[in-house]
């Protein structure tokens, strides 16, 4: 047969077919006639091939048949057979490498991303040795690998000959089986060869995976010479020959479950975890995504708190949905390694069941915490027998395969009790979780921790990581970002599902955790799992596998791979341990940091790699962005130094110390004690009411532009859980926010409704807890609750939280401190006296001298009113000239100048002593460059005001030396959980923090006193942890209390000024004594609003061919000619609007109705045989409301619906104009515009209509509800509370037929009836609902194609952010607001 002019072998094989090959011309496929005389084929392979290639071939075709194809071949002579053959192979993949170091290592990679075995082939002598490192990690974490180590014969070894040693059992007890095969022999039968490679196959795989040696001994020739060799050899294999299976199949026998019922002791296991009442799950580390899937489940199915390694897939999580870590069905315990550095907290933890899943755990302060907890019981579940158990505490110990133990427990069922052990637990974490993220995004500088917390963001698709070791992999596991929001698309209808997250593979070589290899293990991995690899490792474990740069070269068969290296130029681990506080810097550096300047740019050109140097925050994302779009391997160099990384290090972990032991006591009540209560709640809140306050002022406003008013006015809140819990808040708009008291009115009124009997569990100035409350118990978006309103109800609930506990609100939120503070220091605050400076300059400066004659230390003159900034600076020259220099004076232009009249200002006041110059400039962009060139310091505040969203990496921009001050005022920012950050951001850059008010009452200044009193508090913290002197004493600007002529209490707040002369000072206890003693003085009162009930009756309306039952539900006054008729959607009632009838209810007269077939609607049956004769159209149920509302006004009315409701509405609207002056339209549709549309959708409306006739009410709920339109919705935490309503229809019967005869496919089209449109619209659409989206946008381009001048104001359209199809549910704060906006211009039209 001749092979060179035959076809060639890629169209002779194919995938299912065996190949072996004797020599270049010979090739024998499974395909080929085994039937020929034996003599003829001993003959031929006689001729053309040798023993030694037989032998090989044998081996690697064994092995591809086994699925092992991935072959790591490294140069040498003696292993020729088995890399010619594994080369010729055209199902092998192979790869090589001059390293064996390196290549063994690559082989370990690929096999923990493939968890099958890479066969590396050596030649021998040290050539096998290099692999011992390799050959230990996988047998220390468990991973397959293959070696097929080439070596002498017999008569070679101990004679003196070349690269001859001892190969047997070359790597002892770190295998899991060896076997060294003869010389290749045609007197040995060849199927011996295929029983080897199968059994060592066999115990890589079998439980405790890990590698197998198999040594292969050849005489010569090695190349493809022809030696005679006897084809009875192969005798036995023609079965073998004519099909694609291994020789030898190892078959094991599965247990049903890994809990059989026949053991006793498992059942005892299962016993022990229902009886938990401290349970906490460890996850370590995991390599399937079948089992972290599994583990996952379990964690849910417990319900308990779950600590997951690094290494667990379950540690850096991607979420789906658009509120990541609100999930609460599985509570992750990610920060438990910075919560255990509080001794508090180690004391108190006390769990009494550890189920540990997976064996390694990265992090040592939680396996030092293992060793001293002493559970009742430790479980450890993990699918080898060894014994991972280093702190001695396992008291059981489960062999099973993961994902079959988890599925095996979830089929028991156990009680899911919220407890308040674990409700602390969450709070501590969440709290953690808070101070590493401000601690790495406000620190400026480029930090190992930060690159820690934000990788994974950079985690593309299917993207994983490959960790190193040394403080890489501990940074990871310490600051990893828990969730990681990907989010791709709100429409997505696979987010309803659990989980709502994915498990982002980590992986890294923990088995021994040495630094060498990392870099080709990385590359191995990136092969073997077909994904792209963000590699993460340290300089000196990236120099110690620099070899591994050549295999990264070779991009066959993989993605590309993103390197980042963190180069601090050196070891920095040793930094972080004892030895570096005992040892002198020189020792350190030159045996243990190892400090060296190699160039790894230059590393990376010799080798042709994309390489990026990093040195700030923004250039890591680019370069993040840069490789990712880029799709080539790259390495990204992360300069940093190892004394900062210390430093950073060490503050991080007393800032994670301190808020831990802080929140622990604040959570307890106390001193540390184990008390067995329920949950962190205080109660529910049961009344709520707001009061309107109008009180006279002794002067106009400094913030208004023309201010002649001499009255403020606001609101007080008042809360209560019960009689002994009262909170006082206070909302107060003025010209600086953008709402007005309309508009802060109807939010609370909004707001009120929706907190009546809601749970009370906000964790004071925790970021976050606050938001959340208002989302998970409110149901809104925090977003849209105005700052000021957020202000005042977050005040009233830590006067309130304050009246529950003893001692000052300060107090609560500092605790006993675990960083000393001085209990024995003012618990007062100085005040900053407020100047409007009009008048003359002598006049202004005898007012100063005024101020202070009565104590003030401190004044802030309003500057920028006058015509010349020279003009202010004169003023400034009085006051020195008349008070002198023993008082601080503060300027505030309120970003009245420009740069240049700035400038002037700066130059002619610059030799008298401004403490700051508040706002100097108009333009944020021109404040820097105000700082440097004139030399002042300077304030922000309006700048500050502006900031939205995470305002930290916005204020990175100011963290400039010259500007000293940040004013806060939390009215403004959003409440005191924003403002504390701020304040916090501004310590932390050694600048004041400045509390200011906003003309608030006596309630608000004495919450400021104690706010700004806590705020002081913590600078002096955070300056002894970053062993820094503080800025001093800060004077807080609450000096409005002058402007109080009159105030809202009987009782004055009390502000003085003492003897000694330390200024105009407040007294936190005694701000806490008036409110906890306030008394309302009524006169200032001018109404009160606790809770409007409504008047609910029903109307019969009769129509042509049937009647209407409707039931109404009414707020607002009934002599109102203002009339909003609220329609619902379909399946929706009345009472879906209730809370926005409530909040408009004072701008106008609010009736929603139950339409037909809807709640407690009923229809009237007509005297008709055949029900079918009569239809619930659109254009019926239309006209049946407007004799409804002929029932209810002879005037007109607004009509406002909601998707089916928006279709009724858009029809009265374009046909009953007498009755209807306009109509708010949200999520509506004219209609489909075509008949064919319009067919198929009342087809499958007729069919919905049927199987919820006869399937019933719960199943078309579910089946409805699972639509794409939803899925926004799903997520809002008040879904389930909203189907829960949508049970509640009299009669399904009616509900069928609603929806099959007012389909939209049975509506008339009414898109070519807008040009006719004479009444307003406002059509609203949710942001995320793109369907409606784009019809909102039609319907708009429609009606102003047919407009005219005067009808231009016709169609309004509002597009309401963090929203879908529901929007009135989803957020309604925004909806509300842009109706009765809607409904006064009609008013005034």
């Amino acid at each position: 047969m001749d092979w060179k002019t035959g076809m060639q072998k890629e169209k002779c094989l194919t995938s299912d077919q065996s190949f072996i090959r004797f020599s270049p011309q010979f090739l024998f496929c499974a395909s080929m006639d085994l039937r020929l005389q034996s003599n003829k084929t001993e003959s031929f392979i006689k001729s053309c091939s040798n023993i030694n290639l037989a032998w090989a071939s044998l081996i690697v075709e064994e092995f591809v048949r086994l699925g092992f194809t991935y072959f790591c071949i490294a140069p040498g002579s003696r292993s020729s057979p088995l890399a010619l053959s594994a080369t010729g192979h055209p199902l092998a993949t192979c790869i090589s490498c001059y390293d064996e170091r390196s290549l063994g290592f690559h082989a370990l990679g690929y096999g923990r991303a493939s968890r099958k075995p890479a066969i590396v082939i050596t030649s021998s002598g040290t050539a096998i040795s290099n692999l011992l490192p390799s050959v230990v990690e996988a047998s220390q974490d468990f991973v397959p690998l293959m070696l097929l180590t080439a070596d002498r014969p017999p008569e070679l070894h101990d004679a003196g000959a070349n690269q001859a040693i001892n190969q047997v059992n070359h790597y002892g007890s770190f295998v899991r089986h060896f076997f060294s095969l003869p010389p290749p022999n045609d007197q040995i039968y060849a199927r011996m060869v295929l029983t080897t490679v199968d059994s060592a196959a066999y115990y890589a795989m079998q439980a405790p995976q890990g590698p197998v040696h198999i040594n292969c001994a050849f005489r010569e020739p090695l190349d493809y010479r022809y030696q005679d060799w006897s084809v009875e050899c192969l005798k036995g294999l023609e079965k073998w020959f004519i099909n694609s299976e291994p020789y030898t199949i190892y078959l094991g026998m599965k247990m049903a479950s890994a809990l059989g019922d026949y053991s006793c002791s498992v059942m005892e296991v299962l016993d022990i975890i229902k009886k938990a009442k401290q349970g906490l799950l460890l996850v370590g580390a995991i390599h399937t995504e079948d089992d972290m899937w599994a583990v996952a489940l379990l964690a849910r199915h417990l319900s308990w708190p779950v600590a997951a390694d690094v290494l667990s897939g379950l540690r850096m999580r991607k979420v789906q949905n658009s509120f990541p870590g609100l999930d609460k069905s599985i509570l992750f315990l990610d920060h438990i390694d910075q919560i255990l550095l509080s001794e508090s907290v180690k004391r108190w933890i006390s769990p009494d069941v550890i189920v540990q899943i997976g064996s390694r755990i990265t992090s040592k302060r939680l396996g030092t915490y293992l060793e001293s907890c002493f559970p009742s019981s430790y479980i450890l579940i993990d699918a080898h027998p060894c014994r991972h158990d280093p702190s001695h505490v396992v008291t059981h110990r489960i062999q099973a395969p993961i994902s079959e133990f988890a599925a095996s427990l979830c089929q028991y069922n156990f009680q899911r009790n919220s407890s308040r052990w674990m409700d602390i637990l969450m709070a501590l974490n969440s709290a953690v979780l808070q101070e590493i993220m401000f601690q790495v995004h406000s620190e400026h500088s480029l930090t190992e921790p930060y690159v820690a917390h934000v990788i994974g963001e950079e985690l593309y698709g299917d993207a994983t990581m490959f960790v190193g070791n040394s403080m890489v992999i501990r940074d990871l596991d310490m600051f990893g970002k828990g969730w990681i929001d990907h989010s791709s698309n709100a429409n997505d209808t696979t987010i309803h599902h659990f989980p709502s997250f994915l498990g982002t593979p980590v992986v890294g070589n923990r088995g021994a955790s040495g630094i060498d290899g990392l870099l080709s293990t990385a590359i191995g991995f990136a092969i073997g799992s077909n994904k792209h690899v963000f590699c993460v490792i340290g300089d000196v474990s990236f120099l110690h596998d620099t070899n591994g740069l050549s295999l990264l070269n070779q991009r066959t068969w993989r993605k590309p791979m993103t390197i980042i290296v963190i180069n601090n130029h050196g070891g920095a681990i040793f930094s972080l341990l004892p030895i570096a506080k005992t040892t002198s810097p020189q020792i350190m550096e030159k045996f243990f940091y190892t400090i060296h300047d190699i160039s790894i740019s230059k590393l990376c050109a010799a080798h042709s790699i994309k390489h990026f140097v990093v040195q700030t925050k923004a250039e890591l994302h680019d370069a993040l962005v840069k490789s990712h779009a880029g799709h080539v391997d790259c390495v990204v160099e992360v300069e940093n130094c190892i004394d900062d990384n210390a430093n950073f290090h060490r503050i991080i972990s007393m800032f994670a110390d301190y808020t831990a032991s802080l929140y622990l006591e604040y959570l307890l009540g106390g001193p540390y004690c184990k008390g067995e209560l329920d949950g962190v709640s205080v109660g529910r809140i049961h009344a709520v009411e707001y009061m309107l306050y109008r009180i006279q002022l002794a002067a106009p406003r400094t913030s208004g532009v023309s201010e002649s008013s001499f009255f403020h006015e606001g609101f007080i809140l008042k809360l209560c859980v019960d009689e002994n819990m009262v909170g006082f808040g206070e909302v107060a708009p003025i010209e600086i926010h953008e709402e007005d008291l309309l508009d802060v009115e109807e939010q609370l009124r909004f707001i009120f409704h929706r907190m009546k009997d809601a749970e009370l569990d906000v964790i004071p100035l925790l970021r976050g807890s606050f938001s959340n409350w208002i989302w998970t118990r409110l149901g809104i978006p925090p977003s849209s609750v105005f700052p000021s309103v957020k202000c005042g109800l977050e005040m009233a609930i830590l006067n309130l939280l304050a009246s529950q506990q003893t001692g000052r609100l300060p107090d609560i939120l500092t605790g006993s401190n675990v960083v000393e503070y001085n209990q024995n220091s003012s618990a007062s605050i100085q005040i900053c006296a407020l100047v409007d400076s009009n008048g003359t300059p002598m006049e202004v400066a005898l007012a100063v001298a005024k101020l202070v004659d009565e104590g003030f230390t401190t004044v802030k003159l309003k500057v920028g009113r006058r015509e010349s900034p020279t003009e202010d600076a004169a003023i400034i020259q009085k006051i020195r000239d008349i008070v002198g220099y023993k008082i601080n004076i503060r300027a505030d232009a309120n970003r009245k100048w420009t740069y240049e009249q700035a400038i002037e200002f700066g130059s002619r006041v610059k030799g008298f002593c401004l403490q700051y110059i508040e706002e100097p400039v108009d333009s944020v962009n021109d404040i820097i460059r105000f700082c440097e060139n004139s030399g002042m310091p300077v304030a922000l505040d309006e700048t500050i005001d502006n900031l939205t969203g995470d305002v930290i990496p916005k204020l990175r921009q100011f963290s400039h030396p010259g500007i000293v001050a940040l004013v806060i005022k939390p009215s403004v920012v959003g409440g005191f959980e924003n403002a504390a950050y701020i304040a916090k951001w501004a310590h932390m850059h050694d600048k004041m923090a400045v509390i200011s008010s906003a003309y608030e009452s006596s309630v608000g200044l004495a919450t400021y006193i104690q706010f700004a009193h806590y705020v002081d508090r913590q600078n002096v913290i955070i300056s002894r942890i970053k062993n820094k002197g503080s800025c001093g004493s800060v004077v807080h600007g609450l000096g409005t209390y002058q402007w109080l002529m009159e105030d809202v209490s009987e009782q004055k707040l009390k502000i003085h000024a003492p003897p000694h002369g330390d200024g105009m000072i407040a007294s936190a206890e005694d701000a806490l004594g008036y409110l906890q003693h306030l008394s309302i003085n009524n006169k200032k009162i001018e109404r009160t609003y606790n809770e409007e009930k409504l008047r609910s009756y029903f109307i019969q309306v009769d129509g042509d061919k049937f009647s209407y039952q409707a039931k109404l539900q009414e707020a607002g006054d009934c002599t109102n000619e203002k009339v909003v008729l609220f329609l619902h959607g379909f399946l929706g009632t009345s009472e879906d609007w209730v809370p926005m009838m409530k909040a408009l209810s004072p701008s106008a007269r609010v009736i929603a109705v139950d339409l037909p077939g809807h709640g407690e609607s009923e229809i009237l049956q007509p005297d008709v045989a055949n029900p079918n004769q009569f239809s619930i159209t659109v254009q019926s149920v239309a006209d049946l409301l407007l004799k409804l509302i002929c029932n209810i006004t002879d005037g007109e009315v607004v009509v406002v619906g909601y998707s089916m409701g928006a279709r009724i509405a858009l029809h009265m609207a374009l046909n009953q104009k007498h009755k209807i002056s306009g109509a708010v339209i949200i999520s509506g549709t004219p209609g489909l515009r075509d008949e064919v549309s319009r067919r198929r959708r009342s087809a499958i409306d007729k069919s919905r209509a049927h199987f919820l006739s006869s399937c019933g009410l719960e199943s078309f709920l579910e089946t409805w509800y699972s639509a794409k339109m939803w899925a926004s919705l799903r997520e809002h935490p008040k879904f389930d509370s909203l189907v829960r309503t949508r049970r509640k229809h009299n009669n399904i019967k009616d509900l069928s037929k609603v929806l099959a005869d007012s389909s939209i496919g049975r509506q008339k089209s009414l898109w070519e009836d807008l040009e006719h449109l004479k009444s307003p619209l406002l059509i609203v659409a949710g942001e995320k609902d793109l369907k409606f989206k784009e019809i909102s946008q039609q319907m708009c381009r429609e009606i102003r194609k047919y407009g005219d001048c005067e009808s231009d104001g016709l169609c309004e359209m509002i597009i309401v952010p963090d929203s879908g199809h529901a929007v009135h549910v989803e957020n309604p704060l925004p909806l509300v607001r842009a109706v009765r906006k809607f409904l006064l211009e009609i008013h005034q039209t």
